[in-house]
């Protein structure tokens, strides 16, 4: 591994954190918005005399789909499964991109692709703020799935900057930032989707602000982030004659993307059914969806900070399934808001530990040279997970129901239960030792 003076590696940690911080606020803008972006986009372009319109077309299809079933389908239900198709168009497409990020950045440095990567962002959330028909909205989640590459970027940036026994706390900083954003990003956008400054996208206010987020954040990457690659930058290694050390092999790459693609796959699909089942079952608006994912963010960032980076990777995914396990327990006969906030306590637990403690195990299997690329086909196999769990898991929960929906996935997460249990081992390096003296660690 390469060694990193304490001063800098202090310095990119804080670079990293509130980049991506600023990233994924703006990214969570959109998520309590689905229901009531899609209903505006449906009442102006799919009525009786909008037949030509692209999402009048796709709204045939899905008529046409229903009638394939023998049971009758509720037409309400039309918003549940349109939104699981772009939620799985966005991440089909980041599964495309991810592995190729990762390998330009070992190539040409995590700085460089991490620039480029924002480039993009910007352009798709300019789409966003000009969407005033469907056509426009589609471009921006295209363009976007296409070209988002900070989260595992900034993974492989945490990885080239941490020795293994600091490797678990450092990429649990960067679990926090999801937490974090979770905590205020939905909320916020919830708040600034009431805010009409354009009469023709009354989504306007809240992909305005995104997008002084993501400009913010770009700025602030050009002046301040250093270039981490140890290739480029001529930092020393473990290694002898100059090559990089070798990694002793634990885990399989194909068991942890395996690992990786099953559970998101179930977890991907009750995450983006959550606002939708809200929606039906309790009337909740943006704004109640948003204080909701708002919890589940602030205690996935209490779970972060306080307990997930003390714990060895391998516990941290464990503890994250068994979590996830019982709240499609819990969803799938849920019938009072506070059993609701129930679980979603559970999937605040899922959230604040299972991505990151794959991720933490995947890099312990990667040597300098590959980092960037072994990470983003983790990423890749999560987001394949991840574009099909909403469009299959929204399929059922409209067709069969919530009850259906929830116990199929719950026998999914028990089959990947399983396989973290059975299959998985720790990293040598992964397990901090403790010190015989007493004195506590820092």
């Amino acid at each position: 591994m390469s060694t990193v003076e304490p001063s800098t590696r202090k310095k990119v940690l804080r670079v990293v954190f509130v980049s991506l911080l600023l990233d994924l606020i703006s990214f969570t803008f959109i998520l309590p918005l689905f229901p009531k972006l899609l209903e505006f986009y449906r009442n102006s372009e799919a009525g009786p005399e909008s037949q030509s319109t692209l999402l009048a077309r796709i709204l045939g299809g899905l008529n046409a789909y229903k009638s394939a079933f023998a049971k009758p389908i509720d037409s309400r239900y039309d918003i549940v499964l349109l939104g699981g198709a772009l939620g799985s168009l966005f991440s089909l497409l980041q599964a495309v991109a991810s592995p190729i990020i990762g390998h330009l950045s070992d190539r040409y440095g995590r700085r460089t692709a991490l620039l480029a990567s924002m480039v993009g962002n910007i352009l798709s959330v300019l789409l966003w703020v000009m969407a005033v028909d469907f056509r426009t909205f589609l471009a921006s989640r295209i363009v976007g799935g296409l070209s988002e590459g900070n989260v595992q970027l900034a993974t492989a940036i945490a990885t080239d900057i941490s020795d293994e026994s600091s490797r678990g706390s450092t990429m649990a900083l960067i679990g926090a930032c999801f937490s974090i954003a979770f905590t205020f990003g939905p909320a916020l956008g919830a708040y600034l989707s009431s805010i009409a400054t354009v009469a023709a996208n009354p989504f306007a206010t809240a992909a305005g602000v995104s997008l002084s987020l993501i400009v913010v954040e770009t700025i602030y990457l050009y002046f301040s982030l250093p270039e981490t690659l140890p290739k480029k930058t001529g930092a020393p290694t473990a290694g002898t004659a100059g090559k990089p050390a070798a990694v002793t092999r634990t885990n399989s790459h194909f068991l942890l993307n395996s690992v990786h693609f099953a559970f998101l796959l179930f977890f991907s699909g009750m995450e983006f059914s959550l606002p939708f089942m809200t929606y039906d079952l309790f009337q909740y608006n943006s704004a109640q969806n948003g204080r909701l994912l708002g919890y589940v963010g602030l205690v996935a960032s209490i779970l972060q900070g306080g307990v997930t980076r003390r714990l060895p990777p391998l516990l941290t995914v464990r503890i994250g399934v068994s979590a996830c396990l019982l709240a499609f327990a819990l969803l799938g006969r849920i019938n009072t808001v506070g059993s609701l906030y129930l679980a979603a306590t559970c999937l605040a637990t899922t959230s604040a530990t299972v991505v990151s403690g794959l991720n933490t195990l995947s890099s312990f299997e990667a040597s300098e040279g590959e980092r960037g690329g072994k990470l983003g086909i983790l990423r890749s196999w999560g987001q394949l997970g991840r574009g099909l769990g909403p469009i299959l898991f929204t399929s059922v929960y409209w067709w069969a129901g919530r009850e259906v929906a929830y116990g199929a996935g719950a026998l999914g997460i028990l089959s990947v239960t399983f396989l973290v249990f059975a299959g998985l081992k720790s990293p040598p390096g992964s397990i901090k030792k403790k010190i015989r003296s007493g004195k506590k660690e820092l």
